[in-house]
């Protein structure tokens, strides 16, 4: 394979990330942390994509870790999710756009990805609970 092959999957790799994040609706931060105070924990799940490693170190309470690139291979486990709300984030953003592609894929209707990803939440320095 050629550099230039390389390089025009690695582009389209991205553009369709982007694409398929920018067909998730955003849910702000603000808006995640009023949900989290008045819903049913039964009505949404918190999904996390990042690694183990990095869940451990901070995450959102309440949210399930599945590492991005283990979603295919883990539909089963959130099948029970597949008719309720599905807020996704990562770090930064590009391994959530993968999971809800992944999702989508799968019949997961009602997702939105967290605005700012885990960054964004740190920044604003709200709530996060360390190990499992």
């Amino acid at each position: 394979m050629t550099f230039k092959n390389i390089l025009l999957i690695f582009i389209s790799t991205i553009l369709s990330l982007t694409a398929c994040a920018e067909q998730t609706a955003k849910i702000s931060q603000q808006e995640l942390l009023r949900l989290m105070a008045t819903a049913d924990n039964q009505e949404f799940v918190v999904l996390d994509v990042r690694t183990a490693e990095e869940f451990n170190k901070g995450h959102i309470v309440g949210a399930i870790n599945i590492s991005h690139d283990e979603i295919v291979n883990n539909i089963a486990k959130l099948s029970s999710y597949k008719d309720k709300l599905v807020v996704v984030h990562c770090r930064s953003g590009f391994r959530a756009a993968s999971a809800e592609g992944d999702l989508l894929e799968n019949g997961f209707k009602k997702l939105r990805h967290l605005e700012g990803d885990m960054k964004g939440w740190q920044e604003e320095k709200l709530p996060l609970v360390k190990g499992h």
